[in-house]
């Protein structure tokens, strides 16, 4: 884990310039599905087309959680308003689902009027072509997510290939569906399965940011040592508890200092305890003490 958990201007400018090569890119293959899918009258290359700009929309959707969460406290919202990400994440996820939900549907009914699927030799070439760029930004934006700590970006690289893996349905379906009428429908209900899991990831992560959640292993190692060098006479660190307001942390934690200590000293030592967390981890500590128990 990083020393520091404040994000540097390098890692925003790299969220801002996934999220803005995201929305070029799926504008210029909408249009290129598109044209291709009218050309051959294909109510499928179509639908994937219209799936394609989705994924342009969750993108501005990031962007404006980004924008959001990089306004400061104010009254109303004293830990800032960095959970807008988070909450951006959690739209991308609904949007996620619905998608799978409709691929499931349209799975289901090809598979019960048996109507295989063909298209031209050029559609396919270009829906083909449009199968690793999608891949590239989904690896790119899942890449940059985790640079940043960004699950929106995250989120938004898994909805890249989600349509990656829609337009390899569609290609799929176009050169075996004359020969096997049900590949489509199979290969449909696969990928939704696949989105399905994906949205419930991003459900899963970001509901623990939301609702509080326990630092990990390694974090939580780094507490324990910051803790034990700031207040040698510490002991048993427990009750820890993190609230993640996008870039701003809180962290809760208790301590157990000899009941014989001065008001002052305790104090002093919380005061210590907290300084440290911050300039060392980047975090707003903040410190219950406990008496001791004495043995006997």
């Amino acid at each position: 884990m990083a020393a520091h958990l404040h994000p540097t201007r390098s890692s925003s400018r790299l969220a801002y310039t996934a999220i803005y090569v995201s929305i070029m890119v799926n504008v210029v293959l909408f249009a290129v599905k598109l044209g291709a899918g009218l050309s051959v009258d294909s109510v499928a290359m179509q639908a994937d087309a219209w799936h394609t700009l989705s994924d342009s929309l969750t993108s501005v959707v990031v962007l404006l959680g980004f924008y959001i969460a990089s306004r400061p406290p104010d009254r109303e919202h004293p830990f800032g308003h960095g959970r807008a990400e988070p909450l951006a994440a959690l739209v991308i996820g609904t949007l996620l689902a619905v998608v799978a939900f409709a691929f499931v549907q349209d799975s289901l009914l090809r598979l019960s009027t048996a109507t295989p699927t063909v298209y031209s030799r050029l559609s396919i070439l270009v829906f083909a072509a449009s199968i690793p760029v999608k891949e590239g930004m989904a690896r790119y934006c899942l890449w940059a997510g985790k640079k940043t700590r960004s699950a929106a970006l995250r989120a938004d690289g898994w909805h890249h290939r989600s349509d990656a893996l829609s337009t390899v349905l569609v290609v799929a379906g176009a050169l075996l569906g004359p020969h096997v009428w049900w590949v489509d429908g199979v290969l449909g209900l696969l990928v939704s399965l696949f989105i399905f899991y994906a949205a419930y990831g991003i459900f899963r992560e970001v509901a623990g940011r939301l609702l509080g959640e326990s630092p990990d292993a390694e974090m939580e190692a780094r507490i324990r040592d910051v803790v034990a060098r700031a207040a040698p006479r510490a002991e048993q660190v427990h009750h820890l508890h993190l609230h993640r307001y996008g870039d701003h942390v809180e962290l809760t934690l208790h301590l157990h200092l000899p009941p014989d200590m001065r008001l002052r000293e305790v104090h002093d030592i919380a005061h210590r305890v907290e300084e440290a967390l911050r300039e060392e981890m980047g975090v707003e500590a903040t410190v219950h003490v406990d008496p001791r128990e004495e043995e006997g």
